[in-house]
């Protein structure tokens, strides 16, 4: 007997991998534009540190906390409708027959086969087979909280550790120099692995992260800067 192939499809990548680049990219802009934000006030070398770090920490809690509700909330939607399926199956199972015959005539089939695809999909497992045909909702691409809320935690932090490191080590008389070009080499190296994994151009993915990277650090330089012609 041959063994069974199984293909491995970029969506199933699509939960974790969209939680740890939002994190891993807010953690490295939000982190690297604190640092310029202070250091362009004329904070002293220890403020700007003690900035990075807190951020650091409040964002990495705050993504896990904001990440976990949002898709406990989709979680929570999937369910309520899983539930109100199995409610229509029990009161109308004739009914939902139909209703799942017609989605699969409005695929392609000819309804003879779509009602024959029907039947033996509801014997099969019924409130899955609606749950996935008419709900969209599958085992793949079902909310995790928990797997979101960690992954974007974790690379918050990993993130937002590039432009530390880089704050440790800087002189502060170049401290804005390497910061923001660090951060503009560590933005345009998660666009392109971000695009590289999810399967789209490398190129575009990573101009479109450190573009947009490098105007929030632009924008919190400039109000820094002002903030602190009057400190």
């Amino acid at each position: 007997m041959r063994a069974r192939h199984r293909e491995k499809h970029r969506t199933e990548n699509s939960g974790w991998l969209r939680a740890a680049v939002l994190g891993a990219n807010d953690g490295i802009v939000s982190t690297a534009s604190l640092v310029l934000g202070v250091a362009a006030a004329h904070g002293t070398h220890g403020n700007v540190l003690v900035a990075a770090v807190s951020g650091l920490v409040a964002g990495s809690m705050s993504m896990a906390a904001g990440e976990y509700v949002s898709v406990h909330s989709q979680a929570d939607t999937e369910k309520a409708d899983v539930e109100r399926e199995r409610a229509e199956l029990k009161a109308d199972d004739q009914g939902e027959h139909k209703e799942l015959t017609a989605i699969y005539v409005g695929r392609g089939l000819d309804h003879a086969l779509a009602k024959q695809v029907a039947d033996q999909l509801m014997a099969h497992d019924a409130l899955g087979a609606h749950a996935r045909d008419e709900l969209g909702i599958s085992e793949t691409l079902r909310a995790r909280p928990i797997q979101a809320a960690i992954a974007s935690a974790a690379s918050f932090a990993v993130g937002a550790a590039m432009p530390l490191i880089v704050t440790v080590v800087a002189p502060m008389a170049s401290l804005v120099f390497f910061v923001s070009g660090a951060s503009l080499l560590f933005l345009a190296l998660l666009g392109a692995l971000a695009a590289r994994v999810g399967g789209a151009g490398v190129m575009r993915g990573a101009m479109r992260v450190t573009f947009w990277g490098a105007l929030a650090m632009a924008v919190t330089a400039g109000v820094g800067a002002l903030v602190g012609i009057f400190l």
